[in-house]
């Protein structure tokens, strides 16, 4: 374990760090930390969430699905501290996971584990409430953004949440009220940074062009979903936001809810999160014929590689540089230290390989001509 206060490491090199006042939106942070005090190195690499100076690392850990609800608590402390040594700063958490015991769970961890407040990142978002259906106790008005906001605080014993998000547009609340009850909880200091979730193109570039106008604190980050079978949206939608306004992300359902694994290749398994009660939905817009046909050539892809068909999945969408971070969700300790070997492998997914991947997807994004 280590806080970016402690002894127990030292930066053995630093690579593509750039000293300058004015930073070009598509640089980065690529900071290599080397642990001296662990079984075997252990790398992270960091990246500038969008055009703030915030450091995130390039995996993070999000809690959705399985902190109070799928996993004990034991294991839940066990991933956290995982993440954390291997030099994991991002934590994703919202009020509507596990109608708020998520965020519990998770901050008796950070209780529990004493780390410096200084050395991680947390969030929470807003919107779907924590299972209350009143009106008042949904959506992105000025009532429930603070509400929310001051009982993830309650949850997460944190002063402070490092970033807040809208989880989803809201039509019955006006941009404006948004923009401005988010600039004043960061005048308050319950929040350093805000974003959206699942926003189009268009509802984002009206919440800049809003704060612009009004000398308010725009939107820093989108968390979208992104993989290798949902790509349109982030890859052409966002296109002009990444080089306007330097929008940071922070993706979701990088491995397609399981499927861009090997796990669903032969008979279905138990305890996945596709099997779970209440998610039968998922499974029938995820599970497809012609998705696991794909992933079959993927995995010999994978393979090849001498990887799995999950790392080479995470590997791929690290290879996107508009991809500030890429959660990561798991239920069992062994599966996030795999996961983990994505930054690694993402070296290997050469021009040549990306075009076979490309090849057997068969679903490159279309954009506009002008």
């Amino acid at each position: 374990m280590y806080s970016f206060k402690s002894k127990q490491f030292k930066f053995e090199t630093v690579r593509n760090l750039y000293f300058c006042r004015k930073w070009d939106f598509k640089k980065s942070i690529h900071n290599t930390l080397l642990f001296n005090n662990q079984p075997k190195i252990k790398i992270m690499e960091y990246k500038r969430l969008g055009s703030s100076g915030l450091p995130v690392s390039r995996l993070s850990f999000g809690s959705w699905l399985t902190f109070g609800k799928q996993i004990s608590d034991e294991t839940a402390q066990e991933l956290m501290t995982i993440a954390y040594d291997n030099g994991i700063n991002f934590f994703d958490n919202a009020e509507i996971y596990a109608r708020g015991q998520s965020e519990i769970v998770m901050g008796k961890i950070f209780k529990n584990l004493g780390w410096s407040r200084d050395s991680y990142i947390v969030s929470s978002k807003a919107y779907f409430g924590d299972g209350g259906k009143l009106p008042t106790q949904l959506g992105l008005h000025r009532k429930h953004l603070i509400e929310a906001c001051n009982a993830a605080l309650k949850r997460l014993q944190v002063e402070y949440l490092d970033l807040f998000f809208c989880h989803r547009p809201d039509k019955n609340t006006p941009i404006e009220e948004v923009v401005q009850t988010m600039n004043l909880l960061i005048n308050q200091g319950k929040i350093l940074y805000w974003g959206t979730s699942e926003w189009s193109a268009q509802e984002i570039m009206e919440a800049h062009l809003f704060a612009r106008q009004n000398n308010l604190i725009a939107p820093t980050m989108e968390q979208p979903q992104y993989n290798m079978f949902h790509r349109q949206k982030f890859e052409v939608e966002f296109s002009q936001l990444y080089k306007n306004f330097g929008l940071g992300t922070t993706i979701w359902s990088p491995l397609a809810s399981g499927v861009l694994t090997d796990k669903y290749l032969k008979e279905f398994p138990e305890g996945t999160r596709l099997g779970m009660a209440g998610l039968e939905w998922l499974k029938e817009n995820s599970l497809t014929a012609e998705r696991l046909e794909k992933v079959r050539e993927l995995n010999k892809i994978a393979l090849d590689l001498g990887t799995t068909m999950a790392v080479m999945a995470l590997a791929w969408c690290l290879k996107n540089d508009n991809v500030s971070t890429v959660i990561l969700g798991a239920s069992k300790a062994y599966h996030l230290e795999e996961n983990l070997k994505s930054l690694e492998v993402q070296k290997q997914l050469t021009p040549e390989i990306m075009e076979k991947i490309e090849a057997v997807l068969g679903n490159t994004p279309e954009r506009p001509m002008w």
